[in-house]
């Protein structure tokens, strides 16, 4: 890894959801109610390592009040170029929003990326007269597309489509969009995240997203999941403004490296079965195991039939997409060593990027430690997933698993 001079590598995941309120109000319906801003910003830095994080429902009204609250109390600091420092993590306050207008074909999830406590007010003050629930997550936006790229980038916003080949709910989706500028004017976008279930590669296969940086983010539902996917980032200082040059690729700052999933762990990787959830190949009549003939199109069948419509390849030179497991995921590993791990080691980061073997093998047992080490390396090998229901990772000996 080189850095130019006055730049230092950052860990960031920017697509994190709050479960509850402080008074205990849901946020995000599915995520888990331990999921508040106060946990998330505690185990975000002292259990995952974390040193930017975008939380993405900021715009609901109680959460904008418990950070006014934390800056009164003088626990957070907005910084001078944009960001609120507390306790030595950034968080870029953000919103995830539903679009679904006249050019959609279907509901599309957008990620919004405020420079301060103050723009991130006006942008909810904007949303309310235009949602049916603006204390809620992910609310449906009732307006036009364009109209809200217009509102953020004029507030010195950022604009992201989020996890864009999902099979709901996003850009590429179930029959959504064939070409992003169906929806959206490219010149206002500043990025596009993956998504769980694919990665570079298979992005770089579609020709019109050769000019948009690829984030990389756990989309957290519950605080374990936080730093399931995150990216490395070359900055001068954590700030909003340090993010935005980095997505540009300005003056050195960057993006290093994404880490994520092997997309087959995703949910959405194969073509499945809408009803079995059996691997359902697209040219079948019918599901080969119980008759049904409807199914949940996968990200891999979309990206290679949204690649026939496209009539080159990308030669953008990209950071690397390093496969990684997330902790939890390896076997054998349960709650009770994950926290002697953490306990001996530091954080999660210190774990996966930088412990050795004989630290390892002090605190768990031989086969464990080879486990994480493998999936350190992206060799770990992996059963795919598809249609809602996570991949696994097959317990192997280093090795005889598959790169």
């Amino acid at each position: 890894m080189h850095l130019r001079n006055n730049l230092l590598p950052f860990f960031a995941d920017m697509h994190i959801h709050i479960g509850a309120s402080q008074t205990g109000k849901a946020i995000k319906i599915t995520g888990s109610r331990s999921l508040t801003l106060r946990n998330i910003l505690h185990v975000a830095k002292h259990v995952k390592g974390m040193d930017v994080v975008g939380i993405i429902d900021c715009h609901s009204p109680e959460v904008i009040q418990e950070l006014k609250e934390l800056k009164l109390e003088g626990c957070l600091k907005e910084l001078e170029e944009g960001g609120l420092s507390i306790d030595g993590l950034t968080l870029i306050p953000g919103a995830e929003i539903e679009i679904n207008d006249e050019n959609c074909k279907g509901p599309i999830h957008v990620l919004v990326y405020m420079p301060s406590l103050a723009a991130m007010e006006n942008l909810s003050l904007w949303l309310s007269s235009r949602m049916k629930n603006i204390h809620l997550s992910s609310q449906r936006m009732y307006g036009s597309a364009l109209d809200l790229q217009h509102f953020v980038k004029n507030s010195g916003g950022l604009f992201i489509p989020a996890h864009i080949f999902t099979p709901f709910k996003s850009l590429y989706g179930k029959g959504v969009a064939i070409s992003l500028s169906e929806v959206l004017d490219p010149t206002l976008i500043d990025g596009v995240e993956l998504g769980l279930s694919s990665n570079t590669e298979m992005a770089s296969r579609l020709e019109e997203l050769s000019s948009f940086t690829f984030l990389t983010n756990s989309d957290a539902h519950s605080l374990e999941k936080i730093a399931r996917e995150y990216q490395m980032l070359s900055l001068k200082e954590p700030t909003f403004k340090e993010f935005k040059m980095a997505l540009q690729g300005k003056n050195g700052r960057e993006i290093i490296a994404n880490y994520g999933l092997n997309p087959y762990l995703g949910k959405y990787y194969n073509s499945v079965c809408e009803t079995c959830l059996e691997v359902y190949l697209l040219n079948s009549e019918k599901c080969d195991k119980c008759g049904s003939k409807k199914f949940v199109k996968g990200v891999n069948d979309r990206i290679n039939e949204l690649q026939g419509t496209q009539t080159s390849k990308s030669k953008v030179t990209r950071p690397p997409y390093k496969h990684q497991i997330p902790l939890e995921f390896i076997p054998g590993l349960g709650p009770k060593s994950l926290f002697k791990l953490r306990e001996a080691i530091g954080t999660d980061m210190d774990i996966i990027h930088s412990s050795t073997e004989n630290q390892l093998k002090e605190i768990v047992k031989p086969a464990i430690a080879e486990q994480i080490l493998s999936a350190r390396n992206g060799d770990l090998s992996v059963q795919m997933g598809g249609g809602g229901t996570y991949g696994k990772v097959i317990v192997n000996h280093p090795s005889k698993t598959k790169k």
